[in-house]
């Protein structure tokens, strides 16, 4: 004998007060989600699944003007501050901006994406390659060349705790890019800042860029 339809749909409570109606393993989807800096299906095997299956229900995101940005392919998603145009809404997330040399790092590691991809490749990129990279928009007239690694450095710590650059777990100093630089940085992105850096070059200022922080608008 089958029970009613009223109690089939009543929702397990999980503590004393619980008035929600998802279960444990949804609920933690999107504590991932809304925590950051993103949901990646490789690192959390458990709640990919969970999102997929639950998909339309994770959208509810909406509700909160965020817009839930997933890629199958990838296995990746995050949250981010829904684009509502002109209509004035409270924002949950915030942008963070980024110094040049963290742009700088981000523009390298994306187009080392890239190339891995093209290769059918995981992109693993070391500190020395970065540092090496990074040291050719040292100012020649620099004469705090230890600061000015300080700051690489410190640029390189930032993108770790947005789970950017993921360690690998057999070397101290070697680290596997996330695909989910592929979401934050489009080709439009990648354009504009190589325009910027190429001005640059010419002698023209530089301003600093915005991307998404790790519990800011896109939890990454």
């Amino acid at each position: 004998m089958s029970l009613p339809e009223e109690a089939e749909a009543t929702p397990v409570k999980l503590f004393e007060g619980d008035s929600g109606e998802l279960e444990m393993a949804t609920r933690r989807v999107l504590v991932q989600l809304l925590a950051g800096p993103s949901l990646d299906g490789r690192r959390h095997a458990k709640l990919w699944p969970v999102l997929v299956r639950d998909e339309a229900l994770i959208r509810r995101l909406s509700e909160l003007f965020l817009e839930l940005v997933i890629d199958l392919d990838l296995q990746v998603a995050f949250t981010r501050q829904a684009d509502a145009g002109d209509l004035e809404t409270p924002v949950l997330l915030r942008r963070a901006q980024l110094t040049f040399l963290d742009s700088i790092l981000l523009l390298y590691l994306r187009q080392q994406l890239t190339k891995a991809d093209a290769q059918g490749e995981r992109a693993v990129v070391s500190v020395d390659e970065i540092v090496e990279h990074m040291s050719v928009y040292e100012r020649s007239t620099n004469t705090d060349r230890a600061g000015f690694h300080k700051r690489i450095q410190a640029s390189i710590e930032k993108i770790k705790t947005h789970s950017i650059l993921q360690k690998i777990r057999s070397s101290e100093d070697r680290f596997e890019i996330s695909p989910t630089l592929k979401l934050l940085f489009s080709a439009e992105a990648i354009q504009s800042l190589t325009r910027t850096y190429q001005r640059m070059a010419e002698g023209e200022a530089v301003t600093s860029a915005a991307v998404s922080d790790s519990d800011d608008e896109a939890g990454v």
